[in-house]
Formats: structure tokens, sequence, C-alpha cells
């Protein structure tokens, strides 16, 4: 006969668990732009041969190319796990939306300093997000040199030049690291507390089975 296991200290709600996985589907994801973002900063051309570019031909762990479908993909698997966990959060978003909004009226809000400062980063992270990813689809789907593959060089513009789009691509996404580094530092202990305990209840589930 199996001996009981405690493991309420462990265990997660399901909107919790949820909640971890779909912030670390985001981080995750973010963390593959981020790192393949900075790599085109330092490498912003790829080089051309004739002696006048010397970085024509430097790899750095990868070719160019890889080092583009990496930020590609990461980009577009962060945009739909943003879109999830808004969608999932949609209420908390509005709610907090029209309290701010009564606040900023001084028709009264029971919002302490602290949330203000947290809604004002998210404000911000939601911000260099849209930006970020409007401007990352801008070049999915109308990448450079493109007019039907008649005319190499040809760049379109929609709304701005590819100048402006890409400036705000690159600016959009410095504004949401630096106040996504400002959320992590303010919810620190959360995602600490939630990380353990996550692995923990995994790791209680795991022995109970083994022990049924």
């Amino acid at each position: 006969m199996s001996k009981p296991i405690r493991i309420s200290r462990q265990t997660l709600s399901r909107q919790t668990r949820l909640n971890w996985l779909i912030d670390t589907a985001v981080f995750s994801s973010a963390l593959v732009s981020i790192l393949t973002g900075v790599y085109f900063l330092a490498f912003p051309i790829g080089g051309y041969q004739g002696g006048r570019n010397p970085l024509y031909g430097v790899v750095i762990l990868f070719q160019r190319a890889t080092w583009s479908d990496w930020h590609v993909w990461g980009g577009v698997l962060m945009i739909l796990a943003v879109i999830i966990h808004f969608s999932i959060h949609w209420q908390w978003v509005k709610l907090m939306t029209r309290r701010m909004g009564n606040a900023v009226r001084g028709q009264g809000s029971n919002l302490s300093r602290g949330a203000k400062v947290n809604l004002a980063v998210d404000g911000l992270i939601g911000l260099g997000f849209l930006v970020t990813a409007v401007s990352g689809i801008y070049f999915l789907f109308i990448p450079t040199g493109y007019n039907g593959g008649r005319t190499a060089g040809w760049e379109p513009t929609f709304l701005f030049s590819r100048l402006t789009w890409d400036l705000l691509h690159t600016w959009g996404a410095v504004v949401m690291i630096v106040a996504a580094l400002l959320h992590f530092a303010i919810h620190w202990r959360w995602v600490v507390n939630v990380t353990r305990r996550f692995f923990l209840s995994l790791r209680s589930q795991q022995t109970k089975v083994q022990t049924n």
C-alpha cells in the first residue's frame, strides 16, 4: 500500500500553471528574437566581395540566413504567444485600463502607486511590442528587392520608407526590452516562487504516480 504524499504546498492552480507556460513561451521566443536582433545590429550587412567590405564571408556561429530564420520565427512565435496571453487576460486589461483612465481624469481610483507604476511599465511593453510586431510583419511580407521578382533592389513604400520601418522596428524593440526588464525586476519574486512551485508540482505528481 502506497504512502500518502503531501503536495499541497507544491500544487498550483490550473490558471497559474497556464500563465506560467504562456509567460515562458513569450520569454523564450522574445529571447531568441532579441539575441538574433543584436546580431543584426552588430552586423547590419552581410558583406559583399571585392575587398571593400571586411564583413564579407564572416560567420558567427551560423550563416546569416540561419540568423534571419531564427529571428523571423522567434518573432512569429512571440506574437502568437502574446496574442494568447492578451486573450486570456483581456478582462483584466480592460478593467485596469478603465481604472487608470479614471485616475488620469481625476475621477478617483483605488490604484496604489505601485499598481500605477506597474501599469505604466506594462503599457510601455505593449506599445513597444505593437510597434515591433507591426514593423516586423512589414519586413516579413515585403522583403527588400521585392517587385514580383522583376526589379532587384526596388523597395516599396507603405506608409513610411523602409528606413523608417527599420528605425521603428529597432527602437520599438529597445523600448520593449527596457520595459520588460523593469517588469521582471518588479515581479521577480513571483517569477522565482511560481517557477519553483511549478517544477516541484511536476516532481510531486511524478512521485505520486510512481508510488501508486
